[in-house]
C-alpha cells in the first residue's frame, strides 16, 4: 500500500501526518517548543521585557521537551516498538502539563487570584568592593515583578499564552499516543 492510496487528496505533509502520526506529533512538539522559546527570547532581547523568575522557570519544560521530542521523533522514524514511542509521547505530554501548570500559577498571581512568590527578585552577585557595587548598580537589568504582567495580547499575558501553548502541545502528545500503530 502506498502513501497516496491511504490519503484522501492531501498534500505530502498531510500524507505523513495520516500515515506517521507519532512522528508528526513529535516533530510538531519540537518545532512549536522551539518557537515558544524563540518567542520568549524575542520579548526579552528585542522588545526589552525583563523576565521575572517565574518567567524563567516556565522555560524549563521547553528546554526539556525540545530534545525529548527529537528523541521520540527519531524513535518513530526508526519505527521503534510502539510502547516505547507511546511512553515517549506521554513523557512529552507530562512535560507540557508541567509547563502549563507553571503558567497557570504565574497568570493567577498576575491576576491576583493567589499570592505569587514573596521574593520575586533576580539573584544578584555580592559586590566585593565599592567599585564592583557601583558597576552592578549601573549595569543591572531592571527587576521584573512576577505579579505584574509586562505585556498582554487580547487581554492575556505571556504567562497565559504559555498556558495555551503548553496545553495544546500536551493535547497533541496525548492524542498521538492514543493513535493505533503507525502505517507501514
Amino acid at each position: 500500500m502506498t502513501l497516496s492510496s491511504t490519503t484522501p487528496r492531501g498534500t505530502a505533509l498531510g500524507a505523513v501526518v495520516l500515515a506517521r502520526p507519532w512522528l508528526a506529533a513529535a516533530l510538531f512538539i519540537a518545532a512549536a517548543g522551539t518557537g515558544a522559546i524563540l518567542g520568549a527570547y524575542f520579548f526579552e532581547f528585542v522588545v526589552g521585557l525583563s523576565p521575572c523568575p517565574l518567567c524563567l522557570q516556565q522555560r524549563t519544560p521547553y528546554y526539556a521537551v525540545i530534545p525529548a521530542a527529537l528523541v521520540v521523533a527519531a524513535l518513530a522514524w526508526k519505527r521503534a516498538p510502539a510502547p516505547v514511542i507511546r511512553l515517549g509521547l506521554l513523557v512529552l505530554a507530562g512535560l507540557m502539563i508541567w509547563g502549563a501548570s507553571l503558567g497557570v500559577y504565574h497568570a493567577g498571581a498576575e491576576w491576583g487570584f493567589w499570592q505569587g512568590p514573596t521574593t520575586c527578585a533576580q539573584p544578584v552577585a555580592i559586590a566585593r568592593n565599592p567599585g564592583d557595587l557601583l558597576r552592578q548598580i549601573q549595569t543591572a537589568k531592571p527587576l521584573a515583578d512576577c505579579t505584574v504582567a509586562a505585556w498582554r495580547f487580547l487581554g492575556v499575558s505571556l504567562a497565559g499564552w504559555n498556558v495555551v501553548i503548553a496545553t495544546v502541545l500536551a493535547a497533541v502528545a496525548l492524542v498521538a499516543a492514543s493513535r493505533p500503530r503507525e502505517n507501514a
